[in-house]
């Protein structure tokens, strides 16, 4: 072996220890060895984190045949209907234009462009707007989406509270510090961190090809902080409280899905009505439980136990930045909700409608035959995802 191997090897071999060191993951005066199994115990072990990654992909074809065989029958049977939209025809010069310098020209662009390919300001403007709404997702698209994810945060949910009802420290917050770190965990609680990381590694995965929305960067950062989170929990045995925070979170993601499914359907009053109780239930569990109950919980009561460690200020750090899009999330939806509330009728500011022609004296049609303005298909305050998805 070369020197410059035995150096790398040593390198690696520093950097691993360094990031295991106990220190960083577990309070003074305890080590690894205090978690290893014995006497019929079994602790967390960053090595069980290793089957998310296939479980991820086995999301990702189960959620394909879903949206094939169970979400396409029923958004049928709800009869969801799609728009045909006027598409843009074939043209060269804008279509390079398109794909290689934006798709929103400048007045002197749009002069630019009349020019070389022959047609007027206006031509140009509406050939814009048509292959701008070529590019966005269909009606099926965010109603298949929504199902899916429903789907998954119903089950997740009843599956969470299965996990956590019986359990001491759902009734009281300081059991769950009880005899930490050594406490072992239990089947389900392994499989429902097991099945909730490995869901949120298949949003992360899929977010790419998934209904893009103007909170996008806010979505990645959701992401990959509750994947960050969930994984340092399990790892440093923060399980209690893990599994009393995801469950908080599923409490009401799933109402938000279902909202949006009747949103694409058409059922505006069942839209209304669970989007009111999406966002009571949104505003109690994530501006009031989550911060005053669990997160006093995290940040107060471990120190009456041992001094503050790294992984204490880490776990509380990542929970501040999943608090901050709670906020953020929240003062959308309270803002969409009073204008609804008042009756005005306005876009989800998250949103990426469909542009209509009406202006340029074009009709889009739905595929019934009727005339489409921009709230047909849908409520106004339910074209996105608020998620902790969250």
């Amino acid at each position: 072996m070369t020197s410059w191997k035995k150096w790398r090897l040593r390198m690696l071999q520093i950097l691993y220890d360094y990031f295991w060191w106990e220190r960083l993951w577990l309070p003074v005066n305890l080590t690894w060895a205090d978690l290893e199994d014995r006497d019929g115990r079994i602790y967390a072990k960053a090595s069980d984190l290793y089957i998310t990654l296939p479980l991820a992909l086995l999301f990702l074809i189960i959620r394909y045949f879903f949206e094939i065989y169970v979400a396409t029958p029923l958004a049928a049977l709800l009869n969801v209907k799609e728009k045909t939209r006027l598409r843009a025809s074939p043209n060269p010069t804008l279509e390079n234009f398109y794909c290689t310098s934006g798709k929103h020209p400048k007045q002197a662009e749009v002069e630019l462009l009349s020019r070389k390919s022959g047609l007027s300001s206006r031509q140009v403007e509406r050939w814009f707007r048509r292959r701008r709404n070529q590019d966005r997702p269909s009606l099926l698209k965010k109603f298949r989406e929504a199902s899916w994810r429903f789907t998954f945060y119903l089950i997740a949910f009843i599956a969470g509270m299965a996990v956590i009802v019986d359990k001491p420290w759902f009734y009281d917050m300081k059991e769950v510090w009880k005899g930490y770190p050594i406490q072992s965990t239990i089947p389900s609680q392994y499989w429902y961190y097991m099945i909730e990381l490995s869901f949120y590694w298949s949003l992360l995965f899929s977010i790419a090809s998934d209904v893009k929305r103007k909170d996008f960067k806010e979505q990645v950062i959701h992401h990959v902080a509750t994947i960050i989170l969930i994984s340092f929990s399990w790892c440093a045995n923060y399980i209690r409280a893990g599994t009393l925070i995801m469950a908080l979170h599923d409490s009401s993601d799933y109402l938000l899905e279902s909202a949006k499914m009747f949103n694409y359907a058409g059922w505006k009053n069942t839209c209304n009505t669970i989007f009111i109780v999406f966002a009571i239930v949104f505003i109690i569990t994530r501006l009031v439980i989550l911060p005053f109950w669990i997160l006093h919980c995290t940040i107060v009561y471990p120190l009456q136990l041992y001094p503050a460690f790294f992984g204490y200020y880490f776990f509380n750090s990542m929970m501040g930045v999943l608090q901050v899009l709670h906020i953020f999330w929240a003062y959308l939806i309270l803002r969409m909700a009073l204008k609804f509330v008042t009756g005005k009728l306005v876009e989800d500011e998250r949103s990426d409608r469909e542009e209509t022609e009406s202006s340029e004296g074009d009709e889009a049609i739905t595929s019934g035959g009727m005339k489409n303005h921009h709230l047909a298909n849908g409520h106004p305050i339910l074209n996105n995802n608020h998620r902790k998805n969250d």
